[in-house]
Order: C-alpha cells, then sequence, then structure tokens
C-alpha cells in the first residue's frame, strides 16, 4: 500500500505501532532500516526529479522532514532504554546529537527548526540515568536553551522539570556559576539534590498524546483568459470541494476550456488534542498513591506547521513552473496533432487532443500529502522518584481509570512507562 517510494513513511508508521504495542526489539529493527533508507536518499537521481516535475512530487521518494528524522532517533532511545539497553539508547543520544549539528551547520535562520528541546531533553535524561552527569548537563543546557529560543513557534515553554534538572546537575557537579544562574532564573522551583535521589527509583513517563496533522490538497486555479476567470469563479462556488468526483470534473471542464493551468499546494489540517495534562497514580501495595502530571514537551503540529511554512515558498514555484511546463507541453501536442492530420478533421482532432493533454495536466497536479501521521499531536513528559517497590499503575487522562497494570522498580534505576492517548 505504501509503494517503493515511501519506504521510509513504511518504516516510520510501522516503527511506532510496534513500540506502541510493546515490541522494542522489531521496532528498532523496521526503524533502523528506515533510518539507513534516509541516509541513502541524500543522493536522488536526476531521472526521478524530472519525472516529478513532469507530474507531482509524490513521485519522489519520502525522506521525511528533519524534525521526523530526529524522532526515528528519539523512538529508537527509548526503546532500547525500555529494554534498559541503555548504552544502545546513548548510541541513539550521541546520533541524534550529530544529527541536530549538522541541522545546525546547514540552516543559517535562527529562526527555523535547526534544534529539538524534546530530543535534547531526552539525551540529558538518558545520560543522567547511566551515571554520566556531564553530558546530561550538556543535554539539559541544550534543550532550555533551544525550548526558550523557540516557544514562540513552537508554543511549547520550558518545562518545569527540566528548570529542576538542571539545578540538581549543576548542584552535583560544582558548577557554583552555572548553578548561581540557575537559582536567579528559577527562583520557585522546587528540586532535590542527587544524593537525595540516589536510592529512589526513578519513573519516566512519555505520553503520546491525540492526533498528527494531516495534509490536504489547497488547489489555485489560474485562469489565462477573461473566459476562463469566469469559468473558475463559477466552479469553485459549485463544487468548492476537493473530492476524487470533484477533481475528475475539473478536468474534464478545464481541459475543454484549455485556458486553465492548476496548482496544487499542501496545507496543514490540525488534529488537536483534547488531554492538556495526563494524570498517573503509582499506588504501592502499601501507603498512598504517588500522583503524577505530565506537561507539554513536544508540539508536533506546531513542527509539522514551521516545516511547511520553510518550504511553501519552495514548493510553490517549482509547482507553477511544472504547471506551466504541463500547459504548454498541451499547448503543442494540440497543436502538433492538428498540424498533423491537417484538412477538416484537423480541429476536431486538435481539440480532442488538447481535451486529452490539457484535462490530464489539470488532473495529475497533486500536491505531496505524506507525513508521519502516526506520530501524536503533543508529547507529554514526567520524571519522578519513587520509593523502590510494586506500583500499580492508573492512567486517567480522560477523568477515569483508563488503564491499570504492575510496576516493579528499582533503586537507582530508570523506568520507562509509555502510553497513548488517542483524544
Amino acid at each position: 500500500m505504501y509503494g517503493p517510494r515511501s519506504r521510509v513513511l513504511y518504516g516510520m508508521d510501522r516503527g511506532m505501532m510496534l513500540q506502541l504495542a510493546g515490541e522494542y526489539e522489531q521496532s528498532n529493527e523496521v526503524l533502523e532500516k528506515a533510518e539507513d533508507e534516509v541516509e541513502r536518499l541524500y543522493t536522488r537521481s536526476l531521472r526521478t526529479e524530472s519525472f516529478a516535475f513532469m507530474t507531482n512530487d509524490n513521485s519522489l521518494p519520502f525522506e521525511g522532514e528533519p524534525y521526523e528524522q530526529i524522532m526515528i532517533n528519539v523512538l529508537k532511545a527509548l526503546n532500547y532504554a525500555s529494554l534498559h539497553r541503555w548504552q544502545d539508547a546513548l548510541v541513539e543520544a550521541r546520533r541524534i546529537d550529530h544529527r541536530l549539528n549538522v541541522l545546525a551547520d546547514r540552516t543559517k535562520d535562527t529562526a527555523a527548526y535547526r534544534d529539538d528541546g524534546f530530543a535534547r531533553y531526552l539525551s540529558g535524561i538518558l545520560y543522567e540515568s547511566t551515571g554520566d552527569l556531564n553530558n546530561a548537563f550538556i543535554a539539559y543546557r541544550k534543550a532550555y536553551e533551544t525550548f526558550d529560543a523557540s516557544r514562540a513557534w513552537s508554543q511549547t515553554g520550558v518545562p518545569s522539570q527540566l528548570r529542576a534538572d538542571l539545578l540538581r546537575t549543576t548542584d552535583a557537579l560544582h558548577l557554583i556559576q552555572e548553578f548561581t544562574e540557575y537559582q536567579h532564573l528559577f527562583p520557585d522551583t522546587v528540586w532535590k539534590s542527587s544524593e537525595a535521589q540516589q536510592h529512589l527509583a526513578q519513573v519516566l513517563v512519555i505520553s503520546y498524546n491525540g492526533r498528527a496533522p494531516r495534509k490536504e490538497d489547497q488547489f489555485l486555479d489560474l485562469p489565462i483568459s477573461t473566459d476562463a476567470l469566469a469559468l473558475v469563479l463559477v466552479n469553485r462556488g459549485l463544487t468548492p470541494g476537493n473530492s476524487q468526483q470533484h477533481r475528475a470534473a475539473d478536468s474534464v471542464l478545464y481541459g475543454l476550456n484549455g485556458r486553465v493551468v492548476r496548482v496544487a499546494l499542501p496545507k496543514i489540517v490540525p488534529q488537536k488534542t483534547q488531554v492538556p495534562v495526563d494524570t498517573i497514580s503509582l499506588t504501592p501495595e502499601q501507603g498512598p498513591p504517588v500522583i503524577v502530571r505530565t506537561e507539554l514537551a513536544q508540539n508536533v503540529t506546531a513542527l509539522a506547521d514551521k516545516a511547511l511554512s520553510e518550504r511553501i515558498a519552495g514548493i510553490a514555484v517549482k509547482a507553477v513552473a511544472r504547471a506551466a511546463f504541463k500547459f504548454s507541453l498541451a499547448e503543442g501536442a494540440s497543436r502538433g496533432a492538428q498540424h498533423a492530420v491537417g484538412g477538416d478533421a484537423g480541429p476536431l482532432v486538435g481539440l480532442a487532443v488538447g481535451l486529452l493533454a490539457k484535462g490530464f495536466a489539470v488532473a495529475s497536479e497533486e500536491s505531496d500529502k505524506r507525513s508521519w501521521r502516526t506520530l501524536p499531536d503533543e508529547i507529554h513528559l514526567a520524571r519522578t522518584w519513587v520509593t523502590p517497590g510494586v506500583y500499580r499503575v492508573g492512567s486517567a487522562a480522560d477523568g477515569t481509570a483508563a488503564s491499570a497494570k504492575l510496576l516493579t522498580v528499582r533503586a537507582g534505576e530508570t523506568t520507562i512507562l509509555i502510553q497513548r492517548v488517542v483524544q
């Protein structure tokens, strides 16, 4: 169903579904293949580009947006951490760092997506979970700077837990100047030292909330005559939709007129979550439950919107050039057929060829709407430290106990808890 040009997308979708099913090993095998395919696609053939120019961008292999490529490594890191394969998880953390450094070097616009606060933050958590406080602090600091710099378009503030992490790690590393600076920046932040937490167990909650945005076609019908303008205005009023039936009718109608050029551009359609905060209860065998509330750490819809806005100008220029090229080919085919047949039948044959060629030009215009649809709208995160033991986990994202399972946590260890909230 995905086809050979969407191998990366298939790997992304299947890798996410396998993670949600708890099949972490299989998930990483699939995601590893997707990552290898992304690397291979950096060199693209001229033949493929030329064919896409004559039809549409769906003919190009899907590589994913930069944030989607980063998410491949994020999911792999979470899979390894869930399997307690911490060294493998750290390999993914280093890959995240490398990818983001390359992206920053390649992206000169400081207002563009050139770093990822959530990916940096997760890397810091992985480093700290293995006792590497130096790299943990570096990752936390980069995460804080990225969250702060991108909050205007990412719609994601600095997580309160990250402030506590910066205070704890700078205190543990005896970085007096940095610790004092963060104390002034976060005067109301409550935190505990590393020594106070060393005999406790850490639970990291990752919650995937809502659905990723989808893309739809946005058609621009450009008339090149007065009659065509009137036709476009009437047609848009009668059939404003983008269904297959409407598009088929448009291709016939505009093909008959012969003076309408269609351009297709993608647009983002958000599918926002209805759960701004998740409440997780950890109930021990004896004693009161520990209540954990997640907070927003990644706004996937904002990332998708930012990625499209950064590329839309180039997409539009290419789409207009492609539409003009297809129109000129159709004109040439119509006149060539008329001239070749000649006589009384020439105009009729030319009209028929023009109808088919220009109708195909309109019908074949379609934007690239592929995206990683199994991602959520938002990723929420929470960290808590609890007394070692067995806990019953309850999720109340929708106001009721949605699930319950037993979780065994041990002193000095980190346990990953991944949940999916569809609303």
